[in-house]
């Protein structure tokens, strides 16, 4: 054992609270015993210990003990232990150079060096609120991410992070596919209800507000929704699904709820854009798929109009929109006002929508097996024509 290292778990152990004071003579005897694996595990647990998380005892921890450890211990489990020692430094730019120092140490180490970068990126935004500088650590960081197989904690800590800067530079679709990819990395039951709630809202209003984002689907069948129930934020839930389903009526109606928020009333001309053209695509599900004959695609102005509250004379603009968007597929014909559909972007289908499905469905396989039949008892009639 090295002098330093003898001498600092030797004082801590003899000055340490007994509980805390029985983990530092665990590791002392972890050290001299070169158990690396178990000594890590017991500075896992050691650097969440609430009185060492007080004034500088986390720097002084990694000075007089891991600094000694560096090249023997996981160079993860080194990489997030120094993400705990950071919150110590109350200069963020010796933070980031502390982070600098370990970054060679875990070179070889794929997910350790894309967390070094992530915790430099952090510093940088939280501390330094350099946006720009960050987003390029992120960019950096990203191409390193995509070599790790598989999903690890890694993973949820860089998106969170990049959740956070699309978030403060108003990036509303960034936001939301990060913050869904942060989710997929994360145990929704181990967040904290405050936590949890403010996800739900801030994703809410990233897919209302967010460009090219036309199917709530996922959104709507993750379990984070569940916590704006009961909520006073319970309206958004609501709102998304009115959106989801195209239902304009009910937008209006909501308009004393939703405008509180100012981000959507700033944009209320876009929203309204939106839920029409969302409209439109339901309009198309529910006329092409549970009403309408397999042979008929074609919808009027007039009933696109009715559907969706436009002016007849405004359908067309509205149809092209949809086009140039590729949330339909199809042609105008302008001198019979119609619109001939031969596809519309997937979409979510609730049961009701579910139900009536496998009623057509059903009438299809009566519809064949009808035709089946009658050609077995014409076959003879057929064949001797």
């Amino acid at each position: 054992m090295s002098s330093k290292v003898e001498t600092y778990l030797t004082s801590k152990k003899n000055s340490s609270p007994p509980e805390l004071s029985k983990k530092f003579g665990e590791m002392e005897e972890f050290y001299n015993k070169k158990l690396w694996h178990q000594l890590t595990l017991a500075l896992h647990k050691l650097v969440k210990e609430p009185s060492m998380r007080e004034g500088t005892e986390l720097i002084k921890l990694y000075n007089n003990l891991i600094i000694e450890l560096e090249n023997k211990i996981n160079p993860l489990s080194l990489a997030q232990i120094a993400g705990d020692v950071i919150t110590q430094h109350k200069d963020p730019n010796e933070a980031i150079t502390f982070i600098e120092k370990v970054a060679p140490k875990v070179v070889d180490h794929q997910e350790a060096k894309v967390l070094c970068n992530v915790l430099i990126a952090q510093v940088t935004l939280s501390r330094l609120e350099d946006q720009a500088r960050t987003k390029k650590i992120l960019d950096e960081t990203e191409k390193m991410l995509d070599e790790i197989d598989g999903v690890t904690p890694v993973h949820g800590k860089f998106y969170y992070l990049a959740s956070e800067l699309y978030c403060r530079s108003g990036a509303h679709s960034d936001y939301y596919r990060a913050a869904l990819r942060y989710l997929g990395c994360t145990e929704v039951d181990d967040m904290e209800a405050e936590a949890k709630n403010k996800q739900a809202f801030y994703l809410g209003l990233a897919a209302l507000l967010g460009d090219g984002i036309y199917n709530f689907g996922e959104l709507l069948a993750h379990p984070i929704l569940e916590a704006l129930k009961g909520s006073s934020s319970e309206w958004l839930l609501e709102l998304l699904l009115a959106f989801n389903q195209g239902n304009i009526s009910t937008f209006e109606a909501m308009k004393p709820q939703w405008s509180t928020q100012p981000d959507l009333l700033t944009k209320e001309n876009q929203l309204r854009e939106k839920i029409r053209l969302l409209c439109l695509m339901e309009v198309i599900t529910v006329q092409m798929t549970f009403q309408r004959k397999a042979w008929d695609r074609q919808l009027t102005f007039a009933e696109i109009a009715r559907e969706t509250g436009l002016p007849e004379n405004q359908v067309e603009v509205m149809v092209m929109r949809a086009l140039s968007l590729g949330l339909v597929r199809g042609t105008i014909d302008q001198v019979d006002s119609k619109v001939n559909i031969t596809w519309v972007q997937p979409r979510v289908l609730d049961k009701k929508q579910l139900a009536s499905m496998m009623e057509r469905l059903t009438d299809w396989c009566k519809d064949v097996s009808s035709m089946q039949n009658l050609l077995q008892d014409q076959a003879s009639t057929i064949l001797t024509l």
